[in-house]
């Protein structure tokens, strides 16, 4: 039997080896985690502590100034020199850039192409070469569709027919698009057909034409085959077709010298009567102050592009002269500008060097809101005149002429009006 003392010393035992295992447990913890923060300190990068700010005023300012400047990071541009001059050597190797539309401007020249040679004075000779006529004129305009138009013409109690009817009609047809135009014109009195096909190809560097006239008698039947090309300052045009019982073939040029100056030709052989038909033109286009822009000088309006007229485009002078070998002719034909869209003068001089026969004639021209007045005088007193008045404001309204033409030379008078319905078309060239 065991005595209390035993016991008791039985019992503190266990309590005193649970006491040392609780020291040997707690003094590793405290290992680890002295380990774990001791490493947790060593490989943590803490940023440096900012520097003090300065003293609001006194003394020490300029001392934590300096050391604020000398801790604060320089700027990259103030480490880095700057780059050096450049030599001649290095402007030449490296030109500078250039401007691509101002290339594309220099490019394109200011010499304009002139146009067709026959209308290098259709201009100006409209100015003197008055379409006056005896009778009545009924021109009637109907637009079937956007692509074609057709005309009833009607011209009574008139004198001026070659073959001596005092009346005709005539009909005519137009169908034309983008590329081309067709037109036929019929006349049942003399029992005629005209047409004319005109027809662009290779798009549009060459213009086809093909005119075609055929009659009951048949004496003035005529076919002609043109073909009109050109570039950036020059026009041409090649013939050929059977015209007076014969064949024709001729060739024009027009080319423009300057931007003011154009020169060109024409030849063309008949064989009918075996003749060589020849014309040479000179035209010369030069600017002129209009009424406009005098009126603006003299009211102080025209500044720098500031006024209506500019003084470029808007007042002209144009001067044609042309030499025809086989009537042995020389026309001068000249054209004003007055007042732009309003008055326009013109003049024609026509002399034979062989005869030393001379003729002049002197146009006008007044463009009016709603009407047109033309005038015009020759030297021998013969007096023409034409007007056209619209009878409405919109497009299409018919319009109402009147014609004149005084003979006092010949003590002849002739008188005709006219009345066009719904506009109209012509055989153009």
């Amino acid at each position: 039997m065991d005595s209390p003392m035993s016991v008791k010393k039985s019992s503190a035992a266990p309590s005193a080896r649970a006491s040392t295992v609780d020291k040997s447990i707690l003094s590793l913890l405290t290992g680890l985690v002295g380990s774990s923060s001791s490493s947790r300190t060593a490989f943590c990068d803490a940023a440096p502590a900012p520097p003090p700010l300065p003293p609001l005023g006194g003394t020490g300012s300029s001392s934590a100034d300096a050391t604020i400047a000398a801790q604060a990071p320089k700027p990259e541009e103030a480490t880095s020199s700057p780059p050096p001059p450049l030599t001649s050597t290095d402007s030449s190797s490296s030109p500078p850039p250039t401007d691509s539309i101002a290339e594309a401007a220099a490019a394109v020249s200011s010499v304009s192409n002139p146009g067709p040679y026959e209308h290098a004075a259709l201009d100006a000779k409209r100015l003197v070469a008055l379409d006056t006529h005896d009778g009545v004129r009924v021109d009637i305009n109907k637009q079937l569709s956007p692509y074609m138009p057709v005309v009833h013409s009607f011209w009574l109690g008139t004198g001026m027919l070659p073959d001596g009817r005092n009346n005709t009609y005539t009909f005519l047809a137009q169908v034309a698009d983008e590329s081309g135009l067709m037109m036929a014109r019929v006349d049942p009195g003399r029992g005629s057909v005209d047409g004319r096909i005109h027809r662009a190809v290779l798009g549009g560097l060459i213009n086809l034409k093909l005119q075609v006239g055929v009659s009951a008698e048949g004496q003035g039947d005529q076919i002609l085959g043109e073909a009109d090309f050109g570039g950036q300052t020059w026009m041409g045009n090649l013939k050929y077709g059977s015209m007076g019982g014969g064949i024709v073939f001729g060739a024009n040029y027009f080319q423009s010298v300057t931007s003011k100056l154009a020169l060109g030709g024409e030849g063309m052989y008949i064989a009918a009567n075996q003749n060589l038909l020849s014309n040479y033109t000179v035209k010369y286009t030069t600017e002129a102050k209009s009424a406009v822009d005098e009126e603006e000088g003299v009211l102080g309006l025209g500044g720098a592009g500031g006024g209506r007229g500019t003084g470029n485009s808007d007042g002209l002078s144009t001067i044609i002269g042309n030499y025809n070998s086989a009537q042995g002719m020389l026309s001068f034909n000249y054209k004003r500008v007055v007042n732009p869209d309003r008055v326009t003068l013109g003049a024609e001089l026509q002399c034979s060097p062989a005869s030393l026969e001379s003729q002049v004639l002197v146009g006008a021209e007044f463009n009016l809101t709603r009407s047109k007045v033309n005038i015009c005088v020759d030297g021998s007193g013969r007096v023409q005149s034409t007007l056209e008045s619209k009878l409405g404001m919109a497009p299409g309204s018919p319009s109402l002429s009147f014609a004149a033409e005084v003979d006092h030379a010949k003590e002849t008078m002739r008188f005709g009006y006219g009345l066009n319905i719904g506009g109209l078309i012509g055989m153009t060239s």
